[in-house]
């Protein structure tokens, strides 16, 4: 079934409110980062140690954190996975590097274990997983993340501008730029950290927002061969109605799968399937909302410096 088959919505005459949304948007990601001091890098890009702790019964955290205080370890971070009615508990317990060096670690984890040991307050625990990184290991992977979302952006803009025209690249990029602020500000918001899993879904967002994006870039070029004398705002609007079941069929059926992911997969995939449901949401948003209306506004100024009606498609 073709949903919105005779659709003909005005969107771009609601681009106006679509960027107080945005602003608004952002500004409450910003400030949520600013309020947390930026955001929660994990053990990955900061170098530690990640120990799962499964106890026995039923445990606090506050307890965790005191076992972990009185035996000399502070900094800790703890993460509860599970509770499955007053049954076992189990915990992800993030401790900072020290200098770097795997006997560090070692001592560090050996630490953890003893002072969760010598607690009388806290029952019989197993470490179930035990990961180590130096942090000479996770500055090299924060550096290589961060070239790998510039270097996609690069290659973005050069494959739009070879594909279509310049003025496409340019709106294509500024919108997936203004979907990884909401996302990053979501990540804060949510107390997320930013681990290999967050980048990958990050990474994976990117794609799929420029794909969306895309798609209704190609059906403007379309109608602007088919309507030459057609208003480009008109020609916009078409285009999106046009592409509008696509859009939401695509994003309608990926959210079912991430939100299976999110329900059924685990602590371990949670926070990728987060960062995912998140950016496409903003994603679908964005081709409908930031996308287009920023290609007009790049159209009209460029139609005017040439001296040619600003509303014009050709």
């Amino acid at each position: 079934m073709r949903l919105f088959k005779n659709a003909s919505y005005k969107f771009l005459s609601l681009r106006r409110t679509a960027y107080v949304v945005s602003g608004v948007a952002i500004a409450i990601g910003l400030g949520s980062m600013a309020l947390r001091g930026g955001l929660r890098a994990g053990v990955e890009f900061t170098g530690g140690v990640l120990l799962e702790v499964s106890f026995s019964e039923a445990t606090d955290v506050g307890q965790i954190r005191d076992a972990l205080g009185a035996g000399g370890t502070s900094g800790v971070q703890i993460q509860q996975l599970r509770s499955p009615g007053g049954g076992a508990d189990s915990f992800l317990l993030r401790v900072p590097a020290g200098a770097g060096e795997d006997e560090d670690q070692n001592q560090a984890r050996d630490q953890v274990a003893a002072s969760l040991g010598t607690a009388t307050a806290l029952p019989d625990f197993e470490i179930v997983r035990s990961d180590a990184l130096s942090a000479k290991v996770g500055g090299e992977f924060q550096r290589r993340a961060i070239i790998a979302l510039l270097l996609s952006f690069a290659l973005t803009l050069i494959y739009l501008a070879f594909r279509f025209e310049w003025r496409f690249g340019v709106a294509a990029v500024i919108a997936t730029v203004h979907d990884m602020a909401i996302t990053f500000g979501f990540i804060s918001l949510l107390d997320l950290e930013i681990s290999l899993a967050t980048v990958a879904a990050i990474l994976t967002i990117i794609g799929y927002s420029l794909n969306d994006t895309i798609v209704v870039f190609d059906r403007v070029r379309e109608n602007m061969k088919k309507k030459r004398k057609e208003w480009y705002e008109q020609t916009l609007d078409r285009s999106l109605n046009e592409t509008l079941p696509r859009t939401v069929l695509t994003s309608g059926t990926t959210l079912v799968s991430l939100i299976a992911l999110l329900v059924f997969g685990g602590p371990v995939i949670r926070p990728f399937a987060s960062v995912l449901i998140i950016g496409v949401l903003v994603g679908t948003y964005s081709s409908i909302f930031v996308a287009s209306p920023v290609l007009l506004e790049i159209h009209e100024r460029a139609r005017r410096r040439a001296g040619k009606p600003a509303h014009a498609s050709g």
